[in-house]
């Protein structure tokens, strides 16, 4: 009850009326993004990783969840695309029905959107088919560590469920559905199980981060809990615990790469 009041005093006042499945809600958080130093510190941050990571090449490069982002100003070329129609995508796709040719892609980039598919799976499948040789699924997510666990359970409005027997959840929408706990449960709990299913798609890159920057920041649901000068600060704190991050990380980068 407690954690759930604080949730709605510190509710941003663009969006806390709006439900997060509406499409204007995700039009509103870029805006939201923009407004807030600190936090779009840690997208730029996030983009400049995904776009370092980048196999070479001329294919194309999807987005997935583009819809309250700007990954484009870090990727030339990119195709960024949504669940639902927003004037930041240029496709409309669902994430388990990529309307992409067989090995057309270079790679498929995403920030916190793959604990938000109801069959995960599903777009594993269609990942695999869809990339190239060589090219990577590259992506930014929530973490399951002693600390996470106690901050997405009590300060988080999402589902997390690290004991979920499977990967598979009951969708109530495109965004209010999820769990977040699933990158960790599919790369980590079940690792051999997704060896098992999809050998051709080698985890090359597991790195757990970011304690407590996007916490802070107030992500994109809630205000601000720190002014944008002290980002630098709270960046070299992190660094510092580099080496607690397995006890300590909110987040984790993922590449995966198709043999």
């Amino acid at each position: 009850m407690r954690a759930e009041i604080l949730r709605r005093l510190l509710a941003h006042p663009l969006t806390d009326s709006l439900s997060v499945d509406d499409p204007a809600t995700t039009e509103l958080r870029n805006q939201i993004i923009a407004s807030k130093p600190f936090l779009k510190c840690i997208y730029d941050e996030w983009y400049g990783t995904l776009a370092k990571e980048l196999p070479v090449g001329e294919e194309p490069v999807l987005e997935l969840g583009s819809g309250a982002g700007y990954c484009e100003r870090f990727i030339p070329g990119l195709i960024t695309s949504e669940i639902f129609h927003c004037s930041r995508a240029k496709v409309v796709a669902d994430a388990q029905q990529i309307p992409f040719a067989d090995g057309s892609l270079r790679a498929i980039v995403m920030t916190d959107v793959l604990h938000h598919m109801p069959h995960t799976e599903s777009f594993f499948a269609e990942a695999s088919r869809c990339l190239r040789r060589d090219g990577k699924i590259l992506m930014i997510e929530p973490w399951v560590t002693p600390w996470s666990r106690l901050v997405y359970t009590r300060l988080h409005h999402e589902p997390f469920r690290p004991e979920a027997e499977d990967w598979s959840f009951s969708s109530t929408g495109p965004l209010s559905g999820s769990n977040s706990a699933i990158p960790w449960i599919v790369f980590v709990r079940d690792r051999l199980r997704f060896e098992s299913l999809f050998p051709e798609l080698l985890i090359e890159r597991i790195r757990p981060f970011m304690p407590f920057r996007y916490l802070v920041s107030g992500g994109v649901g809630l205000r601000s809990l720190m002014p944008g000068f002290t980002h630098a600060a709270w960046a070299g704190l992190e660094h510092m615990l580099e080496s607690q991050m397995p006890r300590f990380a909110m987040f984790a980068f993922i590449s995966l790469r198709r043999s």
